[in-house]
């Protein structure tokens, strides 16, 4: 992350020191016109934080019961069960009393785009719009541990992500300082996995989902058509209707997700906002 960082304030700074580069660009209008381009560039994800999992026994759709056991105790009590904000690394034997040990971090990743636009340049105000298509290699988990003991899973990333957004910038000569927003619209794959294999589980729910992006930037021109940037982009999309059900299986009838009910118990994250933040280097070629 520090070396992503230190590119972008690098890259800031080239683009800083490149107008001489732009020379015969046309003064009155550098940025009218019809682009394509990409980027390219590193996102972080702060889901989890706070993450975890809730529970609906007997399936009446309010989250946010206990599940117990045949004694009346949390299966998901302390110390040896419990949840964190990540994947788990133990299985049936935890190695630590305490969830969180038994845990990896979620992944922030690359990401990369391919992109088409328009602007409108009216003195220094530059009006337009751009649409994007591509893909970021972020992942989200949280897992909760029953003292059984076993673990569960729940897992998310990104598939494809498209978006439309306006922008409105001032351009300085060859410089373009602009913000952008409008509607994002992702499929967001999803996975369950559990060390408990007596229970049977099911999973559903809108993988595609509509959303939110939106940020801001500064473009440089070199030469006539191609120009260069460095962009923050925030993403937020809804992840409310994913569901994982445990039913019995070959479990007992006191086994807590069905006891005391024959319809067994769904599960839901906490968490159904998927968000992430998006520093990246553009490039674009304007006819």
């Amino acid at each position: 992350m520090r070396f992503t960082i230190a590119a972008a304030l690098a890259g800031a700074a080239f683009i800083a020191a490149t107008p001489a580069m732009a020379q015969d660009v046309p003064e009155d209008a550098p940025f009218n016109g019809v682009y394509v381009g990409g980027s390219f560039g590193y996102d972080v994800q702060p889901n989890d934080v706070g993450s975890r999992v809730l529970f609906d026994r007997g399936i009446d759709g309010r989250f946010g019961d206990t599940v117990t056991t045949a004694a009346g105790a949390n299966a998901f009590g302390t110390p040896v069960g419990g949840f964190c904000n990540g994947s788990a690394t133990a299985g049936t034997s935890p190695t630590s009393p305490t969830a969180p040990a038994r845990c990896r971090n979620d992944k922030d990743g690359v990401a990369y785009y391919v992109r088409a636009g328009a602007d409108s340049q009216f003195g220094n105000m530059v009006l337009g719009f751009v649409g994007e298509f591509g893909r970021s290699e972020i992942n989200d988990s949280t897992t909760a541990f029953s003292t059984t003991p076993a673990s569960y899973t729940m897992y998310r990333d990104i598939d494809w992500e498209a978006s439309i957004r306006g922008r409105v910038g001032y351009a300085a000569g060859t410089t373009l300082f602009y913000a952008a927003g409008g509607p994002g619209y992702a499929k967001i794959d999803r996975r369950f996995t559990t060390t408990n294999t007596a229970n049977a589980f099911s999973e559903r729910g809108r993988r595609t989902q509509f959303g939110i992006t939106g940020g801001g930037g500064i473009e440089q021109k070199l030469g006539r058509n191609f120009s260069v940037g460095m962009e923050y982009m925030y993403h937020q999309y809804d992840d409310n209707d994913y569901r994982v059900r445990a039913t019995q299986g070959t479990a007992p009838a006191t086994n807590p997700f069905v006891l005391g009910t024959t319809a067994g118990t769904d599960f839901r994250r906490t968490d159904t906002k998927f968000r992430w933040h998006s520093l990246r280097a553009t490039a674009a070629f304007r006819f």
